[in-house]
């Protein structure tokens, strides 16, 4: 996958997506600490079996859970894809309050 942004699609079109985290400290052989974008987690590493992790390595991880090993590449593609689609969301948070401010008032408003 060129990139690891781990979409399931489900019957219902529902989707996961995975964030890119850095092992920086392995606590047990159930727990690392990984680095995301500054920010440090616990996540758990059972979903791994088998694979042996070290600090250093990039792991995709979902509601706290470790789902693949991944390469540097891969992370910091899907990092700056990441980056970029909250500069989107912002513009359009931004363009949504902007147009609010500037809507004729309605029936509900005299309320």
């Amino acid at each position: 996958m060129a990139l690891s942004l781990f979409l399931t699609h489900m019957y219902d079109r529902a989707m996961c997506l995975g964030i890119p985290g850095q092992v920086t400290d392995i606590l047990d052989e159930h727990y690392a600490t990984v680095d995301v974008g500054g920010a440090r987690r616990k996540i758990n590493t059972d979903l791994l079996a088998g694979r042996s992790l070290g600090n250093g390595d990039w792991v995709l991880i979902h509601v706290g859970f470790a789902l693949a090993v991944i390469d540097e590449e891969e992370a910091r593609t899907t990092l700056a894809l990441l980056v970029e689609m909250e500069e989107v969301y912002l513009q359009e948070l931004q363009a949504l309050a902007e147009s609010k401010a500037h809507r004729m008032p309605t029936a509900k408003d005299q309320l």
